[in-house]
């Protein structure tokens, strides 16, 4: 063999080899999925959905300077806020995450608007992330109204203040106290010149809290400020800053609507007694919970949903055998086409690996379809 030849063959090989990782590398970047970006908002109503279901509004008002925010797969955070407002009077915007309708723009499947007087439940869960240097509210809206509206503005506006920092206070004046949801509230009540508003403010910053939407609303009927026969048109999660801002964040939202039926698969059916088994393999920054909801009732559970709030530090990393809304804070496990449906005595499985940091410490409580359960 010439050792031109030799040099032409091993040319060949060398070639052949190189074509071949290049195409394992490029099958490779075929088959594996892109990491979503995050979705920026500077527009001053611009908004876009997460989760196939909730919307992110950046909703800025009452200021001309620049506000940004970032829809995450979770929630948003804002990332520019400039400017200030006098803070005796109305905030600069409302960037929030919602489930409903705000003026005509619904979000995605959303259940609501729905007459009150048919919602058993709405079972929701929220986390806040605060920072310094900024004067704000962090605030839970509740919209009811007379009629099923998906436009504009309704009667009456239910806000719970989770946090608020500065010299700032809620519509009107304070009325007294109350226990709501099992907390302790100072409330307030006035109208801002389009709506009535109650507010219940926290004594103390909540950074995550899962609650029952309907506590709120049937405390707004008996102190006469809607009626059973009115209608819930959202439900919204954000701030109202008067100034500055940057860095506030919603990490997670989840929203269901249970009217007591079973053919909307997006929300919660009928409420059910239950039973939940939590088991834990945790290691060092790490953890795997594998989950086992018993339906102890004398019907089936359809379409069930089970909330629950993940101790400060920890974060879902994936899951099986359930679709988990939010990762860190308020969670919803909701069950999927194959286990949607939980028989009398019956059971339904699902898992998820997460990572955390400090000491590591189990959920305090679960719900299904908004009916609080025992543990295991």
């Amino acid at each position: 063999m010439s050792p031109s030849t030799h040099h032409a063959r091993r040319t060949h090989v060398l070639l052949g080899a190189l074509l071949t990782v290049l195409a394992a590398l490029a099958a490779l970047v075929t088959t594996t999925p892109a990491a979503r970006a995050d979705t920026q908002i500077c527009d001053a109503f611009g908004s876009t959905t997460i989760q196939g279901r909730y919307v992110v509004q950046n909703n800025r008002w009452g200021t001309d300077q620049a506000q940004c925010v970032t829809a995450t797969d979770s929630g948003f955070r804002v990332t520019q806020a400039d400017g200030s407002v006098p803070t005796n009077g109305a905030p600069k915007s409302y960037p929030s995450v919602y489930n409903g309708c705000h003026y005509t723009n619904c979000s995605p499947g959303t259940a609501l608007p729905a007459r009150l007087s048919t919602i058993s439940s709405a079972p929701t869960g929220i986390s806040y992330s605060y920072v310094s240097g900024a004067v704000y509210d962090a605030a839970y809206d509740i919209w009811l109204d007379p009629t099923p509206r998906t436009d504009g503005v309704n009667k009456t506006e239910i806000m719970v203040w989770f946090n608020h920092v500065g010299s700032v206070q809620p519509v009107g004046s304070q009325v007294g106290t109350a226990t709501v949801a099992g907390r302790q509230w100072q409330v307030w009540s006035g109208n801002n010149g389009g709506n009535d508003v109650l507010s219940f403010v926290a004594p103390s910053a909540i950074a995550s809290w899962s609650f029952d939407v309907m506590d709120f609303a049937r405390e707004a009927i008996s102190r006469g400020l809607a009626q059973s026969n009115w209608y819930l048109t959202s439900v919204q999660a954000g701030f109202e800053p008067w100034q500055n801002g940057a860095g506030l964040a919603v990490t997670s939202f989840s929203s269901s609507v249970n009217t007591g039926g079973g053919g909307d698969p997006g929300n919660p059916g009928n409420p059910g007694a239950c039973k939940v088994a939590y088991a834990t393999n945790v290691w060092q920054d790490g953890f795997t919970a594998d989950v086992t909801v018993t339906n102890t009732g004398s019907a089936a559970v359809d379409h069930w949903q089970l909330a629950f709030t993940l101790p400060s530090g920890q974060r879902i990393t994936n899951g099986w055998n359930a679709t988990l809304s939010g990762q860190s804070g308020a969670v919803t496990a909701a069950g999927q086409s194959y286990n949607a449906s939980i028989a009398p005595g019956g059971t339904a499985s699902f898992g998820f690996q997460g990572t955390y940091g400090g000491t590591f410490a189990k959920p305090s409580g679960f719900t299904l379809n908004g009916a609080a359960c025992t543990t295991a």
